[in-house]
């Protein structure tokens, strides 16, 4: 028996890779919006050969590949180092928060969660009470809603009761839900956004980036590591790595 292979054959990671460079060279972050471009921008059907992935194929490439695309960055330093784009003499590093898909609503730290399960435990005792002191005035009716509301904090608390021990065993101040290794920070002016912390270093000589590397921490436990990736970047440690007071400790 002959079995045939339905759908069409996958994109060439090569043709992806092209996309995504094009994308980040353009400033075009969303795959919607790079999907658009590839139908209708005369540059990218020439780069793509008229092939037009959908956002889920670039999105998938994208979130699949992240490693893969870490080392055509630094290919692309040992390249500018070879032709000596890059001093190597003077750098500066800074960070940039970007929003992460997770509310704050979403997003929970030991104090949070004990307040949500002293305020569930509060509604048990008043509705178990309540069930208790008045269960002959109830209605059927009154004490299926009571038993409703009460099975629904319990699941609540449970799910509570699984996040602090998820902080227990990690170590870790926050745990956030849908996005979970972002992490809640001050972004500017003391307001707090869940996000990541983007860390990037640039070479003075002709302003390239070199490194880049995406944190959940802030600035102030970000400067050490940056350091010593710029120093296996370089090869060398007679570097002068400029940053602002917000790395200080």
């Amino acid at each position: 028996m002959a079995f045939i292979e339905n759908g069409r054959p996958a994109y060439n990671p090569a043709d992806l890779l092209r996309l995504f460079i094009y994308g980040y060279l353009n400033r075009i972050r969303s795959s919607r919006q790079l999907e658009k471009e590839c139908k209708r921008n005369i540059e990218l059907m020439w780069l793509m050969r008229g092939l037009t992935p959908d956002h889920n194929t670039i999105a998938n490439f994208r979130k699949d590949n992240p490693k893969a695309i870490r080392k055509v960055f630094h290919a692309t330093v040992s390249l500018a180092k070879n032709f000596d784009l890059i001093g190597g003499k003077l750098l500066a590093g800074d960070g940039t928060k970007l929003r992460a898909q997770n509310s704050k609503k979403n997003n929970f730290t030991y104090s949070k969660i004990e307040r949500h399960i002293a305020y569930i435990d509060d509604k048990l005792n008043e509705y178990s009470s309540i069930l208790a002191n008045e269960d002959k005035d109830l209605t059927q009716e009154k004490k299926v809603e009571l038993q409703s509301k009460i099975n629904n904090h319990k699941r609540h608390k449970n799910k509570y009761e699984v996040f602090k021990k998820q902080l227990d065993e990690t170590g870790e101040v926050q745990v956030s839900t849908s996005d979970p290794e972002s992490r809640q920070m001050i972004t500017r002016n003391n307001v707090t956004e869940v996000a990541y912390n983007v860390q990037s270093t640039v070479d003075a000589k002709h302003n390239l980036p070199i490194d880049f590397n995406v944190t959940n921490k802030n600035d102030s436990k970000a400067m050490g590591a940056m350091v010593r990736r710029a120093k296996t970047i370089l090869g060398k440690t007679d570097f002068t790595l400029i940053f602002d007071k917000g790395y200080h400790t």
